[in-house]
């Protein structure tokens, strides 16, 4: 299980960032579990800051060591 504060990827778009909360989701009438994802990224010398909401399924822990 992912924790706040933990480091995260998503698998299917690359975005790397920091969990900083829980949310839920419906999806066919069944309410999913989600991530809420603080990613920065910097793209032509510009930082871009904000949090993207997805399924937990599409995240895995991420390490630098």
């Amino acid at each position: 299980m992912l924790s706040i504060g933990d480091y995260v990827l998503n698998q299917q778009t690359g975005h790397l960032g920091k969990v900083v909360g829980y949310g839920n989701y419906l999806i066919n009438n069944v309410y999913t579990v989600t991530l809420k994802v603080l990613v920065a990224e910097t793209a032509n010398s510009h930082k871009r800051v904000f949090v993207v909401e997805d399924k937990v399924s599409a995240w895995i822990r991420w390490s630098v060591a």
